[in-house]
């Protein structure tokens, strides 16, 4: 089974409890899902378990706070992670135009830098047409960890 961890960036709590709600489904499946409310750069040096971003998107397409000095760390230190396979789920809002989803791309670009492999198709989850995110993120995760 995978070993995973989950960098969340939440700004009303629905980044957060879809992150929950993927961690209380794969563990049942016998997957171990850690759930990074606020994550440093530590949690992600000392192992090599396949990161996923959830993370809601704020003012003009930024990171949430509670993510925001993690990536800030992640860009300026570029921890290498050769291979490292990460995915990427990002709420957002599209009447924002084109800064809609724009902190899933923000951390992507990061994780990239730092050599880590990304799987799979980012999935962006729209406000304006799904009220429970949960829904669209739990098959989308089952179908990501068949690619790592």
């Amino acid at each position: 089974m995978t070993s995973m961890r989950i960098l969340v960036g939440s700004v009303y709590g629905g980044a957060l409890l879809t992150a929950r709600a993927i961690k209380e489904s794969l563990e049942t499946e016998g997957h171990r899902v850690t759930v990074l409310e606020h994550p440093v750069l530590e949690d992600i040096t000392g192992n090599e378990d396949a990161l996923l971003v959830c993370t809601s998107t704020t003012g003009q397409g930024e990171v949430p706070a509670n993510l925001l000095p993690f990536y800030v760390d992640l860009r300026d230190r570029l921890p290498q992670q050769p291979g490292r396979p990460f995915g990427v789920i990002v709420l957002g809002d599209s009447s924002y135009g084109d800064t809609f989803c724009g902190a899933g791309d923000l951390m992507e670009e990061a994780l990239s830098e730092t050599a880590a492999r990304k799987v799979g198709d980012t999935l962006r989850i729209d406000a304006l047409e799904t009220m429970e995110p949960e829904a669209e993120a739990l098959p989308w995760v089952r179908q990501w960890l068949t690619q790592l």
